[in-house]
């Protein structure tokens, strides 16, 4: 499978599309302004220690003192085995025995600052790598839990005898699973040297101090989107093509080298109309080539795939037509969640199919797709009301949740009240008002299409209850308002 991947970088926003074969596959986008401070590693200071809460105030030179509890104060445990699972028959060390005001300490962000909250930080420091997350201050090698346990003993031995005698704590991701000892060795010596790195940089630095962030997209693209079917990784900037390879000789030579300066007139997404795509990816229906297309609904807790026919009649045969349009759908569904993001529960409602052999068909076509993503997935095969349900692990926000915000007028319900319901809501607003006051005149200010409603087909019905009140009702149109919107002044 041929795959390139594209970069087009700007001062306020980072977008890489990864392109196969002609079709893009998958989408990522970062902001400046919206990068968050997790994993960031600084040299703090301690600026008060608070015994009654059992927390110390960090000054990490931003803009709020950061937050340390003494959960999250590291210490080195006897066995090497995780802090976690130690500390459950030990008693806790006051925070005020470990720490002091002014003292110079290394710490990392686990979570962003929220409102009036300042960040929350642990003095225990991970660094994440493409397949392995590296714990420099522990000597325990894990395995993620998500992995099935059958498998964690294997892996655990092939980790300790790369880890060596070096030492260090490792633990192996999920998508590390089926990695070779090539890739996990290479993985091992790039966590290795950023953590020397960091410490060299904390002895040169005066806190308060930043001494490591995590990597951006950029440098992400390097650490976990090139594989060894990418042929070329082409960025539109000068500037950031020499930081790249710069970053990538010292740390990942072997994708490095198919890094590519992209100097052609055209803006590097029109190449493969990538922003087309992000078009297509934000729309609720997605057209099939044969003439079908999904509808694609995502909600708080899941997302709903539904596959139509559309106009296809590409074949006399019905359940041909069918088994057609559920094999392209599966593909194509397969496509849609990559270039979305789309995570958690996932219901497919493929077209009902009363063969088994087109079933299998389906199912093992869709599992096929399934496999080229990244992301871990799980999928069952048909229920007994022809569904099939699957999970895809939630790894970032979803393209939609990042580019588009609930529309102001219906707030993300999809749906607004008809000018009819509104101009009766207004009607039944204005009786109860004249029960409890006594002014001149009402005057309703509401959106051109319900004044429209009550100058024409409804004027009789508001004639009718000025004369029931005894007082006039004057309107006002506001095209600044929303369909649903209405003010009711008393004059």
């Amino acid at each position: 499978m041929q795959q390139d991947i594209l970069v087009n970088w700007s001062p306020q926003e980072t977008r890489v599309a990864i392109v196969e074969n002609g079709a893009v596959q998958e989408l990522h986008v970062e902001r400046t302004l919206e990068r968050g401070l997790v994993g960031n590693i600084y040299l703090g200071k301690v600026a008060r220690v608070l015994p009654g809460m059992q927390s110390a105030f960090i000054d990490m030179g931003l803009e709020r003192a950061a937050f340390l509890h003494v959960a999250d104060v590291w210490q080195r445990q006897p066995e090497g085995e995780p802090p976690a699972v130690a500390r459950n028959g030990q008693p806790q060390v006051p925070i005020e025995k470990q720490v002091f005001e002014g003292q110079a300490l290394m710490v990392q962000v686990i979570k962003d600052p929220i409102g009036t909250k300042g960040a929350r930080l642990s003095t225990q420091v991970s660094i994440a790598g493409r397949l392995l997350v590296f714990l420099p201050q522990d000597d325990h090698v894990g395995v993620s839990q998500k992995i099935p346990a059958d498998q964690r003993d294997a892996l655990r031995r092939r980790l300790n005898k790369l880890v060596g005698p070096e030492g260090g704590g490792f633990i192996l991701r999920t998508n590390g699973e089926e990695a070779s000892d090539a890739e996990l060795a290479e993985d091992i010596a790039y966590l290795r040297k950023t953590w020397a790195r960091i410490r060299e940089t904390a002895t040169r630095l005066p806190p308060p101090s930043l001494l490591h962030q995590d990597l951006n997209l950029l440098q992400r693209v390097l650490r976990d989107l090139v594989t060894d079917g990418t042929q070329t990784i082409r960025i539109d900037s000068r500037e950031q093509f020499a930081l790249l390879s710069d970053f990538g000789r010292e740390f990942m030579p072997a994708a490095a080298a198919k890094l590519q300066l992209y100097k052609g007139e055209r803006p590097i997404f029109d190449l493969y109309s990538v922003d087309e795509e992000i078009e297509r990816a934000l729309s609720r229906r997605v057209d099939l080539k044969s003439g079908g297309y999904l509808i694609v609904d995502q909600t708080e807790a899941l997302t709903t795939i539904d596959v139509n026919t559309g106009g296809y009649v590409g074949s006399r045969n019905f359940d041909e037509t069918i088994f057609k349009t559920n094999l392209e759908a599966a593909q194509a569904i397969a496509r849609q969640l990559r270039l979305r993001n789309l995570g958690g529960i996932i219901i497919v409602d493929f077209i009902d199919m009363q063969r088994e052999d087109h079933r299998e068909a389906v199912l093992s076509e869709f599992r096929k797709q399934l496999a080229r993503d990244r992301v871990k997935t799980m999928s069952g095969g048909f229920s007994q009301l022809g569904l099939v349900e699957m999970t895809r692990k939630r790894t970032r926000e979803s393209l939609a949740h990042m580019l588009c915000e609930p529309c102001p007028s219906c707030m993300g319900k999809g749906t607004v009240r008809t000018p009819r319901t509104v101009a009766y809501d207004i009607l039944r607003e204005i009786l109860r008002e004249a029960r409890q006051f006594n002014p001149r005149e009402y005057r309703v200010i509401a959106a051109p299409k319900v004044i429209e409603l009550f100058l024409d087909e409804e004027s009789q019905h508001l004639a009718g209850l000025s004369d029931f009140i005894g007082k006039p009702i004057s309107l006002q149109s506001e095209s600044a308002m929303g369909p649903e919107q209405y003010d009711i002044v008393l004059l």
